[in-house]
């Protein structure tokens, strides 16, 4: 076994601790203090919005799938439709879900079937608004638009893989004076949301989804465990920094 490999399976190892460790601490009562996200402030609210106006919420996952390079963003776009779709079993205001890949709408359906607890009546009802659109970039922000326009839509929320496509879509959400949310990890991206949402997930933002909106121990400790190796991983660096300046 090299070097390089040796140490990436001892962080892998001590990873896996400190995420167990973290998820018992967690349940134990020990929540951390997480900072301030203004965008995951504001999901909260979208829903009780879209009660009082009586106008849809939009939730768009994007481009991607749950079997390819973009699933962690297509996950983290899936973790805001957990939170949303417990709101829709309370309040029975379903949100309107697209996607371009038909993997992550199976993943959507169930979600939303798991939300509603076996009700075979809300859960059809849910799984009305769960929009397939197109594979293409073009074709699906294209249905987008057409489905911000004609649903007139209260709140919309893009989290998820982007490209190109985003500033097509943010641009008819800006058009159309809906209160808008976006989030990706592309940093090719990142302007047009910047541009055009009055709320950002910028980056690696998104996969938190779970830890502010759920608080459930496995995204609280999951958080924990990945900010406690950063930490370690800088301290590393460091020591090998000096370690080297000393010969």
């Amino acid at each position: 076994m090299t070097g390089a490999l040796l140490l990436a399976t001892i962080l892998l190892l001590l990873f896996v601790a400190l995420l167990f460790l973290f998820i018992g601490r967690v349940r134990i009562g020990h929540e951390p203090m997480l900072r301030r996200i203004s965008a995951f402030e504001a999901l909260k609210g979208f829903t009780g919005r879209a009660v009082e106006t009586g106008r849809p919420l939009h939730l768009s996952l994007g481009m991607g799938g749950v079997a390819n390079e973009t699933t962690a963003d297509t996950l983290a776009g899936l973790s805001v439709l957990n939170y949303l779709a417990e709101q829709a079993a309370v309040t029975g205001v379903h949100p309107t879900v697209s996607m371009a890949d038909p993997t992550a709408m199976l993943v959507a359906q169930n979600a939303l079937k798991a939300a509603h607890g076996g009700d075979v009546q809300r859960t059809e009802a849910a799984y009305r608004n769960v929009r397939w659109i197109a594979p293409q970039p073009a074709a699906y922000a294209a249905g987008v638009m057409s489905l911000l326009n004609v649903d007139n839509v209260e709140t919309n929320v893009m989290v998820g893989s982007f490209g190109d496509e985003y500033l097509l879509m943010g641009e008819a959400a800006v058009r159309q004076g809906t209160l808008h949310i976006g989030g990706t990890s592309d940093p090719n991206t990142l302007p047009f949301i910047y541009a055009s949402a009055q709320e950002t997930l910028l980056g690696e933002e998104i996969y938190a989804a779970g830890a502010y909106l759920q608080k459930q121990p496995a995204h609280l400790g999951s958080l924990l465990a990945q900010d406690t190796m950063r930490w370690i991983v800088a301290l590393i660096i460091l020591v090998g920094v000096v370690m080297a300046s000393l010969g």
